[in-house]
């Protein structure tokens, strides 16, 4: 199977210790092992950094050290990333409140990865994300992007 580009948004890094939630736990640990055997290239951002900054010391060692631990490449947020989430606000994709999440997508979008992968069920993983996202980004001669859920990268080459 060739190897996927994932970009791995926080709340997916999250998952890892979410035990309020099994289900998505259990998919989750799934999606890393799957990482670590088919070695996908991973990649995350500064903004994941920043998000896992802002939670409790104890979460953010558990959070920094899993991702030490499976080394994704770090991008940087450079100003063709913060031009393309200012597009997005700007065809409604999602409000200026929500410039994190439009971060995560833009970065992706920017370093051309296949999936960007988030249990961000609310703002992210949707049709009409997916819809308006790409048409922005082939407006910009930006490849198209998947937004999953981990499950269904899981179903990739099933």
């Amino acid at each position: 199977m060739k190897k996927l580009k994932l970009y791995i948004e926080t709340s997916v890094w999250n998952h890892l210790f979410a035990d309020d939630a099994p289900e998505k736990k259990a998919v989750t640990e799934e999606l890393f092992a799957r990482i670590k055997f088919e070695k996908h290239e991973i990649f995350i951002s500064r903004t994941v950094t920043a998000e896992i900054d802002n939670a409790s010391e104890e979460k953010r060692k558990r959070l920094l050290s899993v991702i030490d631990e499976y080394s994704p490449v770090r991008l940087e947020i450079d100003e063709y990333t913060v031009e393309l989430a200012r597009f997005y606000i700007e065809n409604g994709l999602l409000s200026e409140d929500h410039l994190d999440d439009l971060l995560h997508l833009a970065s992706a979008t920017v370093n051309n990865l296949q999936i960007l992968v988030s249990w961000n069920l609310k703002h992210l993983v949707k049709h009409k994300t997916r819809i308006l996202a790409n048409s922005v980004n082939m407006k910009l001669g930006y490849r198209e992007i998947d937004i999953c859920r981990p499950e269904e990268v899981l179903e990739i080459g099933e």
